[in-house]
């Protein structure tokens, strides 16, 4: 998950690679402050979607490559919540008749067919 409590990303990797500023990656980012750019090489913020897409746009590289720490960190938090949603859906299906059970079991099977297609197969 990266360095400490510090989540990683290749931001400043890619800038540098590039050979462009901070100031000049915040332009181009229609942003006049390369304030917003160091804040999020250091990850003391994390971009909105909008900037982080357009991160990938100047460096041709997905945003889940750019921030790797920050992807594990939120599939992770995905991962455990959906082990809960299960959790709740079992309880449910105890209960459930006719139409409502059919919706609950569709839900059970896509997560049974997610589980399969990562190859975690719990």
């Amino acid at each position: 998950m990266g360095n400490g409590n510090r989540l990683v990303n290749y931001v400043r990797a890619h800038r540098k690679r590039a050979g462009l500023s901070q100031r000049e990656v915040a332009l181009i980012l229609g942003y006049g402050d390369e304030g917003v750019i160091s804040r999020h090489e250091l990850f003391r913020t994390v971009p909105p979607l909008l900037m982080a897409l357009g991160y990938e746009a100047i460096f041709r590289t997905s945003v889940s490559e750019l921030f790797p720490g920050l992807r594990e960190t939120i599939e992770h938090a995905i991962e455990v919540s959906l082990v809960e949603f299960e959790r709740d859906l079992r309880k449910q299906e105890e209960a459930a008749k006719g139409s409502q059970l059919a919706v609950i079991s569709r839900k059970l099977e896509w997560l049974a067919e997610r589980r399969e297609a990562s190859g975690t197969g719990r």
